[in-house]
């Protein structure tokens, strides 16, 4: 191409030439030897040093070009968080991530210019910015992410401290009371439910303990607390472990009361107000206390209480990208699982992501999910 470009200079100058001596007598065939003689060998220096200018000029724009096509400098990076809190403070907790995500990628060979932190205007409009890539990461629940995972991608899974018990037997859960925290990092918690110590949720307990399978008739001659329709472990686990084993839901019970906390569930239970609650796996580790101290219980609330049922996982908040982010390449993607990984390992990066109540990730599984897109197919039923 500057080959040409400069071709098409001399021939120009050689044109005007002929044309400046149309009226002088000079043979047409002398017009070659004249114009080299007194006109080019004047020229062909300031030409091929043109020639060379833009020749180093086309190899320097080639070589920044191959360097972005390589994907090592990443211009901005932008991420976005849901409003679980209140946005000026997940922002303000999250300013030392832009730092230290910088610092991880680049160990990894990427040069990272500018991070940009922002927080959505609720759950809906941070998945929308995944799949429209106006954001290239964002801290996302697993419910989010099943909704849009036509453009989202998850990365990462949070995991936070298990239990001393993980098993879907309830009876497991009941031989070895109480549970505790464990020092293994799970991405995942169980809902249970859990009956009380009125004279049905004790007559229920004994026949799970015993080993025998609760019929529907059992279930439905009990009272039950349950959490709003949104609430994972409060109702829609539940309802879906209902729905696979008696084929019927929470909505088919006759006595189901929807509490406003899970203290106020737990403290229906204490009274006998109600004979089952449903909630997430660590409850009654939350409320021990509060049943002795504040609902006027003499025994513990594990003697007193004992599980019935135990749902399916419900794996943690997630870290997805957007599939339509420019920059979102394997290599990258890679890059960023490792990094937030590590970030997840260190006391400062604890301090950063307890914003969110994380204590780390681990590499997800799409597969992991289903159960959450059962779980947003089961809203959408019970909201038509």
């Amino acid at each position: 191409m500057v080959i040409i470009f400069n071709f098409f200079i001399v021939f120009n100058l050689y044109f005007l030439f002929i044309w400046y001596n149309t009226f002088d007598k000079i043979l047409l065939w002398d017009y070659p030897r004249i114009f080299w003689r007194y006109y080019m060998k004047k020229t062909w220096l300031v030409l091929l040093l043109a020639m060379l200018m833009t020749l180093t000029a086309c190899g320097g724009n080639k070589k920044e070009a191959t360097a972005d096509a390589d994907g090592n400098v990443i211009e901005d990076l932008k991420i976005q968080f849901v409003p679980s809190r209140e946005p000026d403070e997940i922002v303000t907790k999250t300013e030392p991530l832009k730092e230290v995500l910088k610092a991880k990628l680049a160990e990894k060979g990427y040069d990272v210019k500018n991070i940009d932190i922002s927080v959505g205007t609720n759950y809906e409009s941070t998945g929308e910015a995944l799949s429209a890539g106006s954001v290239d990461i964002g801290f996302i629940p697993g419910g989010t992410y099943t909704i849009y995972d036509d453009g989202a991608e998850v990365l990462l899974t949070a995991t936070r401290k298990g239990l001393t018990i993980e098993s879907d037997d309830p009876k497991e859960w009941n031989d070895n009371k109480p549970t505790e925290r464990a020092d293994e990092q799970v991405d995942f918690y169980r809902s249970l439910i859990i009956a009380g110590p009125s004279a049905k949720g004790q007559e229920l307990a004994a026949k799970v303990n015993n080993g025998e399978k609760l019929t529907w008739e059992d279930l439905a001659s009990a009272k039950w607390s349950v959490m709003g329709s949104s609430s994972s472990a409060g109702y829609i686990y539940p309802y879906l472990w209902l729905q696979k084993n008696y084929d019927k839901g929470l909505t088919d019970l006759p006595s189901v009361v929807q509490a406003d906390s899970y203290p106020s569930s737990v403290a229906r239970l204490a009274s006998g107000q109600v004979d089952i609650m449903v909630g997430f796996s660590d409850v009654r580790m939350d409320n021990a206390d509060k049943w002795q101290n504040e609902f006027g219980k003499t025994k513990s609330i594990w003697d007193e209480t004992n599980v019935l049922a135990v749902t399916d996982r419900i794996y943690n908040d997630t870290i997805s990208v957007s599939k339509n982010s420019e920059i979102m390449t394997d290599d990258f993607k890679k890059a960023l699982q490792e990094s937030f990984i590590e970030i997840g390992e260190s006391e400062e990066g604890k301090e950063i992501i307890a914003i969110y109540s994380h204590e780390g990730y681990k590499a997800a599984d799409d597969k992991n999910y289903d159960g959450e897109r059962e779980a947003q197919n089961l809203l959408r039923e019970l909201k038509n």
